[in-house]
């Protein structure tokens, strides 16, 4: 991460391991069951939208998940929640190993999430929007029985102009009023984002979904972002206009695919607020973590279902986390 020095605007880094794993064999990196190892972390809302895709797609079989802790040095994402702190398949401590096994002498961004290859140790990717789709396509013959179809063809158009606008105004449009380093830039950043917010809450105010009838990939993106609102984004990152409790229908919205399986059980939002007080040294100086706010409003009834829809069209919803991904709580 950085910001320009003269516009003062924060500028996310490229992607240092842009690869593909693909069902053709027409890149190094093939499907296949077991291969690989997804390196994310709870606090991240890149990561979350992978996971996510993951679990409703139940490729929880033929992908392993290893977390990497919330809280990180210079040197990167660290697997500090594991015993010894070293990851149970990959071995290592920070996930900057993976990347230098790729890369020898690797000095970009380490990200998360990243495809491991685990007999090589190497990061295939930390594409994550490329990795989302190609769950969805390039996996299908390893997805579980009733798995939601992320992509829809008819939608696909619409899906890309909604996404484009939520990338920049609202994924990256927070980050770039956290760390927006002068008024203008801020103030430009902070407008963008309440202007798309404002045009997403009418979107929704009579749909149930951002398109067609049934959770997609847009939906996802749209949702780490909203989720992670209060609690770190509304004071830490200065986008403090309104909570998110207080937007009646983007709030009803959120909770409603809070409580859809796949979605709310990935969350973990003590990580969430460690990684983001504890790690933003230049926003937040003395590390100091906040206790609240009451999380308990994420379970109460949203009434989204009278809009109508399906939330997984033909499918079934996916079963519990595996024992050992459940969140604590």
């Amino acid at each position: 991460m950085g910001t320009d020095r003269d516009s003062g605007e924060f500028v996310r880094e490229p992607l240092g391991v842009a690869g593909r794993i693909t069902a053709d064999g027409s890149t190094p990196w093939p499907v296949e069951a077991g291969r690989y190892r997804l390196v994310g972390a709870r606090a991240c809302p890149w990561a979350n939208r992978v996971i996510i895709t993951r679990r409703l797609l139940g490729l929880e079989g033929a992908i392993s998940l290893g977390l990497a802790g919330p809280l990180h040095d210079e040197r990167g994402w660290r697997f500090h929640l594991d015993p010894g702190d070293v990851d149970p398949v990959l071995g290592i401590e920070y996930l900057r190993a993976a990347y230098e096994r790729a890369i020898p002498g690797y000095d970009a961004g380490v990200t998360v999430p990243a495809m491991v290859d685990v007999a090589s140790g190497k990061v295939a990717t930390n594409a994550y929007a490329d990795l989302e789709y190609d769950l969805s396509q390039q996996w299908r013959r390893l997805h579980r029985d009733g798995a939601p179809d992320l992509w829809p063809a008819a939608h696909r158009e619409e899906m890309d102009a909604l996404g484009d606008g939520i990338f920049h105004d609202v994924n990256n449009g927070v980050y770039k009023c956290g760390f927006a380093s002068g008024q203008a830039a801020y103030e430009r950043a902070y407008a963008a984002l309440w202007d798309r917010l404002d045009a997403l809450s009418e979107h929704l105010g009579t749909r149930r979904y951002l398109v067609g009838d049934t959770i997609t990939q847009a939906d996802i993106r749209l949702w780490v972002t909203l989720v992670r609102f209060d609690a770190v984004y509304h004071g830490h990152f200065k986008c403090n206009r309104h909570k998110l409790t207080e937007l009646p229908v983007l709030w009803a919205y959120a909770r409603d695919l809070f409580q859809t399986p796949g979605f709310g059980d990935t969350i973990d939002m003590e990580q969430i607020k460690q990684h983001y007080y504890g790690v933003h040294a230049s926003v937040n100086p003395t590390g100091v973590v906040p206790v609240g706010p009451d999380g308990s409003g994420w379970t109460t009834p949203h009434d989204r279902a009278e809009l109508g829809g399906r939330p997984f069209g033909d499918g079934t919803p996916p079963g519990p986390p595996p024992e050992g991904e459940r969140v604590p709580g």
